[in-house]
């Protein structure tokens, strides 16, 4: 399978980082991407490659990079995110993320911020994985199909398609642990650990218990995605072309991080944007049991203008865990 994953990589525009020349065209005198399609892309150069673009190992590089990138940076922010979860189960307790966490230790003590960090940790690890190692197999897989030319033409397109059929599948490794750990969150008295609170679902609504959480998850994370990975590689485009000052072949590892992480950072807060309501609808649902996700719409949507004042407060919150 990889073997032919392999020879439709190298047959991808993606493949090499700086000249992805179209067959059939000679390359442009002055450097222009078209119209004799000298094309831009990001991906890994021929020389001293770790390992080979379209491999296995490669394939296996990215989902390693995903659990770490996810996995690690969710649980790290836990505190963040146990009090942007009450915030949107109930507002009217939990004011804003200061007080939301003086609340929390004075009630609860230190120990509480840490809640749901085992269910996040393995979720979001699980999740990266399938985010960015499926995503790469999509973006190649849909590049093939397309062909060179039509895959750098409209390669917007190819990261939005890409990124969405990537998530699906990491939203369905992540759904029981996110439901295990919003309720562990956001339900006082319901359970403290990973060990307890998951058995204690599956034992009172069985296997729907864990996944009821699955379709508004899909609506949060898959536009979040999209917008993730589209936002990112055309931003990363743009400030080479706008904002460094010399092409990214001269710039060093350190320049091109620096790159990286405004691009990934610009594109965090839009994701932020994009996903924020179906998030709401995520923690309202798991939080209670046996609500369904219109149930859970029409009760936020019900407030009126707190249901706004709530999206308001708790998007805040989000765009600070960014």
């Amino acid at each position: 399978m990889f073997s032919s994953f392999r020879e439709l990589a190298k047959c991808n525009p993606f493949f090499s980082p700086f000249q992805a020349q179209c067959e059939g065209r000679a390359p442009a005198k002055d450097g222009a991407l078209v119209p004799t399609r000298n094309l831009g892309a990001a991906a890994a150069s021929d020389e001293g490659d770790s390992c080979e673009f379209g491999s296995a190992k490669y394939y296996a590089l990215c989902g390693f990079g995903g659990i770490l990138s996810c996995g690690l940076t969710h649980t790290a922010i836990v505190p963040l995110d146990l009090v942007k979860c009450r915030i949107q189960v109930d507002p009217g307790k939990y004011k804003n993320l200061i007080h939301g966490l003086r609340l929390t230790f004075t009630e609860e003590g230190g120990r509480a911020l840490a809640k749901g960090w085992a269910p996040t940790f393995i979720g979001y690890s699980l999740q990266g994985l399938g985010k960015f190692g499926f995503y790469e197999v999509f973006k190649v897989f849909y590049g093939g199909l397309l062909g060179e030319e039509y895959c750098y033409t409209y390669r917007t397109s190819l990261y939005l398609a890409a990124s969405a059929s990537a998530e699906f599948f990491a939203d369905i490794l992540l759904a029981p642990w996110e439901a295990t750990k919003v309720r562990i969150q956001t339900m006082p008295g319901f359970a403290n650990t990973l060990r307890e609170g998951l058995p204690k679902i599956y034992n009172a609504e069985g296997i729907n218990g864990l996944y009821k959480g699955l379709p508004p998850l899909w609506m949060r994370q898959i536009p979040y995605t999209m917008m993730k990975f589209a936002c990112f590689e055309r931003t990363v485009e743009a400030l080479y072309k706008h904002v460094v000052p010399k092409p990214r072949a001269d710039c060093n590892k350190a320049e091109q991080l620096v790159v990286t992480f405004v691009a990934g950072y610009i594109a965090g807060v839009f994701c932020a944007i994009v996903s924020h309501p179906a998030d709401s609808v995520v923690s309202k649902l798991n939080n209670d049991k046996g609500s369904t996700a219109m149930q859970a719409a029409k009760d936020l949507g019900m407030k009126g203008e707190s249901f706004f004042l709530m999206l308001y407060k708790s998007y805040l919150q989000q765009v600070q865990e960014v």
